[in-house]
């Protein structure tokens, strides 16, 4: 066995004293938990999530019946999923070692116990998790083009399907939501999903820059084009060369450039300010904006031609507020991540304010949840994030969520999304606030296409 027996924990379920002591002195090098019963397991699961479990079958109050072992593993499992679990039982009870096996159990081993082989077992099922746990980090490390969007809201994931399916064309694509949406999120998915992803990403905020200076930062200038140009610059437009070019808040450009911006699309070629050459530029536009275009165009503050030359492709993305389940699936994710920054590990949310922010509107979407929170994990003195450190008021309690069988059709599903986000995709709390077994949310996950 490696070094990593070190720094894992062996709970041993059994209530059999004598055996209890036999088996600590088989598992040496581990770091030994024991409990004799189901509630005395179940606390030492849920205070020390140890990684490996041996576990007797037979356990009071009637340990001639496996009910009581078979019970405590599927609770077992559904709070600890990754955990390895090895079933001890009587050498006439290989039937319900089989079942605890179908129940999601790693091995099992039939008395007597013979600790080389019981030993060998634990010592596989180590190397298991090890290994597992390995391929976890390295996916939660992994680089995604769409890195930083968390949804679970079928509107937002049609967006996110949209995106891949759109990138690898060279289409001008123009990505339509309000402030904090993702929009830039989305322009460089577009942008590291494209044949162009190891070319550059350049962006420029249209709204940010002054009129009289934002001309020369698109296009360039040549030395002595004005006072104070005393070299040559190139623009963003021509930086972005060969890559991807990201007008955010083009909405509000000047009507003055918004001609020689139609142009370049056009033809694809830049003037600088002061120069005559022509110069190509291979790029692809990417714009971005947080207004009503049409209404634009009709006061006559945006021209028509532009909007048609930049909504080859136009990705509509739908407000925090309407995205269902997302605000508390993103509420969960951004604490964990501020938590971590802060070194507040292990903080968590309390109930009311899980539904305070699930009632509000956030009208600033993600980047005034992210200050919100972001507050929140500086301000909390305890464990649990209150509806005060949220600077909230928790709705009553009539608002939270109803049992599902109260609900069918179009709810159903509304109520799956809306519990899987309350309890941060923890399936055996999910369906307990549902009041629905955890194989019927199995069921209902797949229906909704929501695994």
């Amino acid at each position: 066995m490696s070094n990593s027996a070190d720094s894992m924990k062996l709970l041993i379920v059994e209530d059999d004293a004598g055996l209890q002591s036999q088996l600590r002195w088989c598992f040496e090098g581990y770091e030994i938990l024991q409990a004799k019963d189901r509630p005395s397991a179940m606390a030492q699961v849920r205070r020390h999530e140890p990684q490996l479990v041996t576990l007797d079958l037979g356990l009071p109050p009637d340990p001639a019946n496996a009910t009581e072992g078979l019970a405590l593993l599927e609770e077992l499992l559904a709070a600890a999923p990754n955990t390895k679990v090895i079933v001890v039982t009587g050498n006439d009870d290989r039937e319900n070692a089989l079942r605890a096996v179908a129940q999601g159990a790693y091995d099992f081993y039939v008395k007597p116990v013979d600790a080389d082989t019981l030993r060998l077992i634990v010592d596989r099922a180590a190397r298991l998790h090890e290994l597992e746990e390995e391929n976890r980090q390295l996916a939660r490390k992994a680089e995604s083009p769409l890195r930083g969007l968390i949804t679970a809201d079928p509107g937002m994931l049609k967006v996110c399907r949209m995106v891949e399916r759109v990138a690898p064309s060279d289409a001008t694509v123009l990505l339509l939501g309000d402030s904090g949406t993702g929009k830039e999120v989305l322009a460089r998915a577009l942008h590291q999903l494209s044949p162009r992803a190891k070319e550059r990403f350049v962006a420029i905020n249209c709204a940010a820059i002054p009129e009289n200076l934002l001309e020369s930062e698109l296009f360039g200038y040549e030395k002595g084009a004005f006072t104070g140009a005393t070299r040559q610059t190139i623009g963003k437009i021509e930086h972005a060369h060969k890559g991807t070019l990201f007008l955010d808040e083009i909405g509000d450009l000047p009507m003055s450039l918004q001609a020689k911006l139609l142009r370049f699309l056009q033809e694809r070629t830049v003037e600088r300010l002061g120069g005559r050459a022509e110069i190509p530029v291979d790029i692809r536009v990417l714009g971005a904006t947080n207004k009503d275009l049409g209404t634009l165009i009709k006061a006559g503050d945006f021209r028509e031609d532009l909007y048609y030359r930049i909504s080859e492709i136009s990705v509509n993305i739908p407000p925090l507020r309407e995205r269902q389940g997302d605000r508390s699936l993103l509420a969960h994710a951004l604490l964990e991540r501020f938590g971590q920054d802060q070194r507040k590990a292990r903080l968590g949310f309390t109930n009311d304010a899980i539904r305070a922010i699930e009632a509000y509107g956030w009208p600033g979407n993600v980047r005034e949840m992210e200050n919100v929170i972001r507050r929140a994990v500086i301000m909390a003195d305890g464990p649990r994030i209150t509806p005060e450190d949220l600077d909230m008021d928790a709705p009553p309690e009539a608002d939270a969520l109803l049992p599902l069988r109260e609900v069918r059709d179009a709810a159903e599903q509304e109520a799956v999304i809306k519990a899987m986000g309350h309890c941060n995709g923890n399936i055996a709390h999910a369906a307990d606030l549902l009041g629905v077994t955890r194989p019927t949310l199995y069921n209902l996950l797949d229906k909704y296409g929501l695994r």
